[in-house]
């Protein structure tokens, strides 16, 4: 999926792991991006056009649309993992939209672990008292 850029792509992989004789073939969508249009890039700049009704084109279509399904569903399980993996989770009142609102104000979570109290008491939705909660886990004494 992607057309010739992938195609391209593709094949320096599997030159560079020395596959030679492995067919390859990139889709792009055709003109306007509209599906049903697709366009098959081959080796040597050669492309193919299915007509629209062509069973083989709704394969691949359908190929594509779940890989699509699968690579986004699996991005979202990752990005989930590392928000819930953040050390601002375990601070008792940040939540989700806190947790966003300090990460938007100080870029990451190392960040926010060395911001200074009057720093993070000017985070929109961050409280003084939550402030200095967070500070201390941040910095316990001891």
């Amino acid at each position: 999926d992607g057309g010739a850029g992938q195609l391209s792509a593709g094949l320096a992989v599997i030159g560079e792991l020395g596959i030679s004789a492995m067919p390859i073939v990139a889709v792009s969508k055709g003109p306007d991006r509209n599906a049903g249009r697709e366009v098959f890039h081959l080796r040597g700049g050669r492309k193919i056009e299915l007509r629209q009704n062509d069973p083989l084109l709704y394969f691949v279509q359908r190929i594509r649309d779940e890989a699509h399904r699968f690579a986004i569903g699996s991005h979202r399980t990752r990005r989930k993992k590392r928000s819930e993996d953040s050390p601002l989770s375990g601070i008792s009142g940040v939540g989700s939209a806190r947790k966003r609102a300090l990460l938007a104000h100080f870029g990451s979570a190392k960040a926010v672990s060395r911001a200074g109290l009057e720093d993070l008491k000017v985070v929109p939705g961050i409280s003084a008292s939550l402030a200095e909660a967070i500070y201390g886990h941040f910095h316990v004494q001891g």
